[in-house]
């Protein structure tokens, strides 16, 4: 494709993370002296997206002073809430800006490193409506489960909280036919709860990749995302 896609739901209040980095927008909280959101653009530059929107809300104004209107050649727009719509909301909000018809969604406070060129070829082998990168976890129970058949459509949703065991977990990385999005009804709603349910048996598919996966959702979190690019670093100026 000559133009691709992609999204960045970077809205969040991230009110687990204020005592630890104070009026920062999540996606801006510094990993290894770098904001979080700069190794997400990174994946979507390695993917060779041409335009990024990010759907911004609380502390838009940073994400957009840091970030500017260009990332390694990646275009961006914003898309602002002017109150909270949700991940469902904050997408259907933005569609104005994709004009690709098949685009990326990821979420800002969430990063997995993935084969994106086996990620869309999966996804047209389908002929997917929608499909969800997902890894392998030890334990799901922060995350909840996704169960999926032995061809990877994907069946249902644990919820998180219940299950110690190991599974695979949404990886928060999304393939979308502009239709399926287009189909939101204007106003607030979730991915998660509102649109994911009803898209399971049309066509609706997972991917499991290799990792790793990282979250920044809780402090404890944040800094084992932080220790592990700081060591990276080290490694990289020893070599």
């Amino acid at each position: 494709m000559n133009r691709l896609y992609a999204c960045i739901l970077a809205g969040g209040l991230g009110t687990r993370l204020k005592q630890t980095i104070g009026r920062l927008p999540k996606a801006l909280a510094p990993i290894a002296g770098r904001p979080f959101i700069t190794y997400l653009l990174d994946n979507l530059a390695n993917a060779s997206v041409t335009h990024a929107i990010l759907c911004t809300g609380y502390l838009a104004d940073q994400i957009e002073v840091a970030l500017t209107n260009n990332y390694r050649g990646i275009e961006l727009s914003y898309s602002l809430e002017q109150s909270a719509l949700g991940t469902g909301g904050a997408l259907r909000n933005a569609l104005a800006f994709v004009e690709s018809d098949l685009f990326l969604v990821v979420n800002g406070d969430s990063l997995c490193s993935l084969n994106f060129h086996d990620f869309f070829a999966s996804h047209r082998a389908r002929r997917a409506q929608a499909s969800m990168a997902l890894v392998s976890s030890p334990d799901c129970s922060r995350f909840g489960t996704v169960n999926i058949d032995k061809n990877n459509e994907i069946l249902s949703f644990s919820e998180k909280g219940g299950n110690h065991s190991a599974g695979v977990i949404n990886a928060g990385i999304y393939l979308f036919d502009k239709s399926v999005i287009a189909a939101i009804p204007e106003g607030p709603s979730s991915l998660e709860y509102d649109l994911f349910p009803t898209l399971i048996g049309k066509g609706f598919y997972g991917f499991v990749g290799d990792g790793p996966f990282f979250d920044i959702g809780t402090p404890e979190s944040l800094e084992e995302t932080n220790q592990y690019f700081e060591r990276k670093q080290l490694q990289r100026t020893q070599a």
